[in-house]
C-alpha cells in the first residue's frame, strides 16, 4: 500500500479547535489573496491549502455551510463540478501535473478535517513524486511558496474561460 506523508500538517493537527468555520470565514472576508481563494463563482470559491499534500493542493468549497452532500442544490453540485475539472485543467498546464486525486471526504471518521462545511480536495500528481525524503527524513519538500504559487495560478486561470455560470 502506498503512503501520503506530510509532517508539516502536525502543525495544523495540533493547532487548538478555531471557533467557527474558517472557509466561511473567508467566504465573508474578501481578503482573497491574504486567504489564498483563488477565485469565486456564484456558488463556490476555489482556495489553496494552507498545508497541501502536494505543491498545488486545492479545495472547491460551495458558499453554502454544509457536511451533506445532499443538502445542496443541482446548481451548486453542478458549479463544484465546474470549478472541479476547470482547476484541474490549470494545475495541468501551470505544474505540468500529470494526473490528480480528488476527492471529498464527508464526515469525522472518513478523514475530514472539516466536517460541517464539505469541499472537494484536488491533489496534482506527477509520475515519480515520491522520493527518499520522506522515507529517510520523514519530511516532504514543497519546492514554491504558496504566494509565489497563488500568484502564478491566478495568472494562468485567465486563459481558461469559465464554462457555465455557477
Amino acid at each position: 500500500m502506498d503512503q501520503i506523508w506530510a509532517p508539516w500538517r502536525m502543525e495544523l493537527i495540533r493547532k487548538p479547535p478555531q471557533q467557527g468555520c474558517f472557509f466561511c470565514q473567508y467566504i465573508q472576508e474578501q481578503k482573497d489573496p491574504q486567504n489564498l481563494v483563488l477565485e469565486r463563482s456564484e456558488t463556490c470559491v476555489v482556495v489553496m491549502n494552507r498545508f497541501p499534500y502536494t505543491n498545488g493542493h486545492l479545495m472547491v468549497v460551495p458558499y453554502q455551510h454544509t457536511g451533506d452532500l445532499a443538502a445542496l442544490s443541482p446548481n451548486v453540485r453542478a458549479g463544484l463540478m465546474d470549478y472541479t475539472s476547470r482547476w484541474s485543467a490549470i494545475l495541468a498546464k501551470a505544474m505540468k501535473a500529470q494526473g490528480f486525486n480528488i476527492g471529498i471526504n464527508l464526515g469525522k471518521v472518513s478523514g475530514a478535517g472539516v466536517d460541517e462545511h464539505l469541499h472537494i480536495h484536488i491533489v496534482p500528481r506527477w509520475l515519480g513524486d515520491t522520493n527518499f525524503m520522506p522515507v529517510l527524513s520523514d519530511v516532504k519538500v514543497i519546492n514554491q511558496s504558496l504566494e509565489e504559487l497563488y500568484a502564478h495560478l491566478r495568472g494562468i486561470m485567465q486563459e481558461f474561460p469559465r464554462q457555465i455560470s455557477a
